[in-house]
């Protein structure tokens, strides 16, 4: 190693960095560069951690490394180290995935073949695309309901009905998609639309209000209150439901007659990331049928890639979510993160107060 390598080693060491390079071939030390992806944690993170990325990782001499967290805080700390992010790709629920690209926290997605693949209503602008695709509908409590001979839901205005007091379970509008989704169909069914959540908020407290046993932030704690039965009705997708399934939860989605609402997980390269066309790679590979596939079977994820393979296990999963977005809502999300500081304070003054 010559003393201009040698230097430059144990001046990362004098700044506080591990002096192990130091005593590695610089071409070994070097050799390895990594990029950080922001998603979903749980199931979500280890399906890619254990079965997607490592093909990326391999075949680019990379390591990828998942940071954890709703969509939410994702976009939190995105946005605190904008101009200097510490994440190349996040993944968000489309909805907040708006508001990162009108925070100019979206590079422009190069054109790739597997982007090219993406139907037009995967795409998000020009900086993002679905990675896969969803809906919100209803899932309930299979027990509960077999015990008390209930019919299973076949409404958004199930949320309503007296048999469910104190057994619906509501996601805090003010941070779930879930709960957002839910209260914009009750307030559409109530006359009002995403310019207008008078007629929801003002129906709400009587109506399904009074059902609420609890308002949770997140749906990390519905798998608790199935097992309990305190949750017999909540918003859900049907890939969160299957994933529930899997773990022998007694549970079922509902297709909602209004129609479900359209939640895809979307990825964008970050703005201004350390490692630009890497992280464009490694967007353009999470597309691929390939990453897609394995997302699919693995991990029940449903592909935004038409020409990602099924198979007798899967087949069924992919026929279904076609079905359910033939009459789904597409939110006009640009309305929504407009208003939805206002919404989340009302809802946190007047609802969960």
């Amino acid at each position: 190693m010559n003393n201009v390598k040698r230097s430059a080693l144990f001046g990362f060491c004098s700044l506080g960095f591990s002096c192990l390079g130091a005593l590695l071939p610089v071409s070994q030390a070097l050799a390895e560069t990594t990029l950080y992806l922001g998603m979903n944690g749980g199931t979500m993170e280890r399906l890619y951690a254990d079965k997607v990325l490592p093909a990326f990782e391999k075949a680019n001499n990379v390591k990828v490394v998942i940071v954890p967290g709703t969509s939410a805080d994702i976009l939190a700390k995105v946005q605190a180290s904008k101009g200097n992010p510490q994440m190349h790709v996040m993944f968000l629920d489309d909805g907040i995935m708006y508001r990162a690209i009108a925070m100019g926290l979206c590079d422009k997605l190069e054109d790739s073949p597997p982007l090219a693949q993406i139907p037009a209503k995967g795409r998000i602008k020009d900086q993002a695309v679905a990675v896969s695709l969803g809906v919100t509908g209803l899932a309930y409590n299979t027990r509960l309901f077999k015990e008390n001979g209930w019919s299973a839901p076949t409404s958004w205005m199930d949320m309503a009905d007296p048999r469910f007091k104190d057994k619906l379970v509501f996601q805090s509008l003010a941070s779930s998609t879930f709960g957002l989704h839910g209260f914009l169909m009750f307030n559409r069914i109530q006359g009002g639309s995403e310019a207008d959540v008078e007629p929801g908020f003002k129906a709400w407290p009587n109506t399904v209000g009074r059902n609420v046993l609890e308002y949770i932030p997140s749906s990390a704690k519905i798998s608790e209150m199935l097992q309990t039965d305190e949750a017999a009705l909540f918003p859900l997708t049907p890939t969160q439901v299957t994933a529930l399934k899997l773990k022998g939860m007694p549970v079922e989605y509902a297709q909602p007659k209004e129609g479900a609402v359209v939640l895809n997980v979307a990825e964008c390269a970050i703005a201004q990331n350390t490692q630009p066309e890497l992280a464009q790679k490694l967007a353009a590979f999470l597309l691929t049928p390939q990453a897609q596939a394995i997302a699919l079977e693995e991990g029940d994820q449903i592909p935004s890639n038409p020409t990602t393979p099924t198979t007798d296990k899967t087949r069924g999963q992919v026929e279904a979510m076609k079905q359910y977005l033939e009459t789904a809502i597409a939110v006009d999300w640009d309305q929504v993160n407009e208003q939805r500081p206002a919404w989340n304070a009302r809802w946190n003054r007047s609802v969960e107060r």
